[in-house]
C-alpha cells in the first residue's frame, strides 16, 4: 500500500499583494508556478485565470472556513494547493482561517490532513503599501484594526479604537465601510473625534498600486465618512504625525531626543 506521506501534497497560503503584479513576492510567484490548484475569493482567483496549469476554485467572501477545509482535503489527495488572499495572508486573511479549521477538526479530518505540508508565505499588506506611498505614517508604534463587524461585535471595535487613541498609537483601518455596512467608518470617526485633537492627520489611500490610485490627507475636523470605501485603507496618525511637503510621516522618537 502506498505510504500516506507520498499521497499527501501541500497547502501554500499566499498573499497576492495589494494589487500590482510588481508587488507580488518572488516566493509567491514560485509557489504559483508549482501549484496544481488555487482556492480563494472570486476576485483573487480571477487574477490567476490566465494560468493554464492551475485548476481554480472560487468562492464567496464569507465562505472562508469551507474554503480552507476543501483546500486541505484536496492537498491530502496529493495536490499542490494554493490558498489565496490579497495583501499578506496573515493579516485579516486566510492563514488564520486555515488554522482555525485545523483547530476545530474532528479526529478523522486530523488523520487525513496530518501529512499535508502547510506553509504560510508573507506578502505585502495594504497598510504597508499605503504607508509607503504616503511617506512613513506608521514610523512609530501603530496598530491595525478591521472595522468590519462580521466576526466581532461593534462594541469591541469601538473599544479598541478608543484605547488605541488614548494610548496615542497610529492606526490603520481595514474594511472601513461597505454597501452592507456603511456605518463602520462613521462610528470610528465619532470615537476619534472624542479622543483626538481636530488637527490629527487622517490619510486615505484608495486602490494603492492600481492605475486609479488616490491618496488624500485631511485633518480630522474635516473628515467625512463618505471619504472611505472598501477599497480604501485609512491611516490615522498619532499626535506627533506631521506633513513635510506632500509626504506624511510619524517621527521615530516620541518625546525624547533623537539618539543618532
Amino acid at each position: 500500500m502506498q505510504n500516506l506521506a507520498t499521497q499527501c501534497g501541500s497547502l501554500r497560503v499566499v498573499g497576492l499583494g495589494p494589487g500590482a503584479d510588481a508587488l507580488l513576492t518572488d516566493s509567491v510567484r514560485t509557489a504559483i508556478a508549482g501549484a496544481t490548484d488555487a482556492f480563494g475569493y472570486f476576485p483573487y482567483v480571477e487574477r490567476l485565470s490566465g494560468l493554464g496549469h492551475l485548476t481554480l476554485h472560487g468562492s464567496d467572501n464569507r465562505e472562508e472556513l469551507g474554503r480552507a477545509r476543501s483546500a486541505l482535503n484536496l492537498a491530502a489527495q496529493g495536490r499542490k494547493v494554493l490558498m489565496l488572499s490579497s495583501g499578506d495572508p496573515g493579516v485579516f486573511a486566510m492563514a488564520s482561517a486555515v488554522f482555525e479549521v485545523l483547530d476545530e477538526a474532528v479526529p478523522e479530518e486530523l488523520a487525513r490532513w496530518a501529512a499535508v505540508d502547510i506553509d504560510v508565505q508573507p506578502g505585502i499588506t495594504a497598510m504597508l503599501a499605503a504607508a509607503a506611498r504616503l511617506g512613513a505614517p506608521l514610523g512609530h508604534d501603530f496598530c491595525a484594526i478591521n472595522l468590519s463587524d462580521n466576526l466581532k461585535p461593534v462594541a469591541v471595535i469601538e473599544r479598541r479604537i478608543r484605547l488605541a487613541a488614548q494610548a496615542d498609537f497610529a492606526m490603520a483601518f481595514y474594511n472601513p465601510c461597505s454597501k452592507s455596512r456603511p456605518e463602520g467608518f462613521e462610528r470610528a470617526l465619532r470615537v476619534l473625534k472624542d479622543e483626538c485633537e481636530p488637527q490629527r492627520l487622517i490619510c486615505f489611500a484608495r486602490n494603492v498600486s492600481h492605475a486609479d490610485e488616490a491618496l488624500r490627507v485631511v485633518p480630522l475636523q474635516d473628515v467625512r465618512a463618505e471619504m472611505a470605501d472598501m477599497r480604501t485603507v485609512v491611516i490615522v496618525g498619532n499626535s506627533q504625525t506631521r506633513q513635510v511637503g506632500r509626504y506624511v510621516y510619524t517621527p521615530r522618537s516620541y518625546g525624547v531626543a533623537d539618539s543618532r
